[in-house]
C-alpha cells in the first residue's frame, strides 16, 4: 500500500486539525493543511518520519515553496506539484509571495 500526502497552504490552516486520512485499497492518502512554507517544511519532514513515501503540494505552492520543502524532506521521498495557470484562490498568484 503506498502512504501519500498532499499538502495545501491556506493562510489560517493548521496542521493539527485541517487534516484528513482517506483509504483506498491501494492508496493511503494523508490530507494536510498549514499556513505557510516554514511550517509546510516541519509538517513534510515529520511525514516522512511517519512512513510517507510521496508528497504532493498544491497549486498555492510556488517555486520557493517546493524547492523549500524538496530541500527539507533531503530526497527521501519524491514531492510533485499541482499546478494551475491561474489559481482560483490566490487571485492568479502563487504562493511565494504569500507565504513563503
Amino acid at each position: 500500500m503506498l502512504k501519500a500526502a498532499f499538502m495545501f497552504v491556506a493562510p489560517e490552516a493548521d496542521p493539527a486539525g485541517h487534516r484528513a486520512i482517506v483509504r483506498t485499497p491501494m492508496v493511503e492518502l494523508h490530507v494536510v493543511g498549514v499556513k505557510n512554507y516554514d511550517e509546510a517544511c516541519e509538517v513534510a519532514k515529520k511525514l516522512v518520519e511517519d512512513g510517507i513515501a510521496a508528497i504532493e503540494l498544491c497549486g498555492g505552492f510556488g517555486h520557493i515553496g517546493v524547492a523549500r520543502i524538496v530541500e527539507a524532506v533531503e530526497g527521501k521521498v519524491p514531492v510533485g506539484v499541482v499546478r494551475f495557470d491561474v489559481h482560483p484562490g490566490l487571485d492568479g498568484k502563487s504562493g511565494d509571495g504569500i507565504f513563503g
